[in-house]
């Protein structure tokens, strides 16, 4: 996002704007600029704290604390390898490194071309069918090392088409 435009800075505003009545908003706040921009950058932090009276540092911790907001842009495809538990006992582990080898980044990074980002979950609530993949809200059951070669190509057609 860089130096905000005036038009991205008065849509903030307006997110903003709309959860003015509540007496919590931040989460909702950045929930929706998540939604948004894909994710929440210093100079957006700081628009929100001038509307809402809360500090830029009481803000940054809420996104840095919660893994679902973002510092940095994400990919189009965003994996989320399940680490909890069942996962990681079920072979989780090498999964997230068959991506991040055939990816060529680690959890937490997205690829050059904007296209994936490859992030490490605590739990994802699928135990039974673990491991799981979750790819941008798809979840994948029972994931093998086997299939990660597959999942990687299918989405890379998909943006190709």
């Amino acid at each position: 996002m860089g130096k905000l435009n005036a038009t991205a800075e008065a849509q903030i505003r307006e997110i903003c704007d709309r959860y003015k009545g509540e007496k919590t908003p931040l989460m909702m706040i950045l929930s929706d600029i998540q939604n948004e921009y894909g994710y929440i950058p210093l100079e957006v932090q700081e628009v929100v704290s001038e509307k809402t009276g809360i500090s830029v540092a009481e803000i940054y911790g809420v996104v840095t604390f919660y893994s679902f907001f973002s510092l940095t842009p994400k990919g189009k495809y965003v994996i989320g390898c399940c680490l909890g538990t069942a996962c990681y006992v079920k072979g989780a582990q090498i999964v997230i490194d068959r991506f991040s080898e055939l990816l060529g980044i680690k959890p937490g990074q997205t690829t050059e071309d904007g296209l994936f980002t490859l992030d490490a979950l605590r739990c994802i609530g699928a135990c039974g069918i673990a491991p799981a993949v979750s790819i941008n809200g798809k979840v994948y059951p029972k994931v093998d090392v086997e299939h990660v070669e597959d999942i990687i190509a299918s989405y890379r057609k998909e943006a190709s088409a």
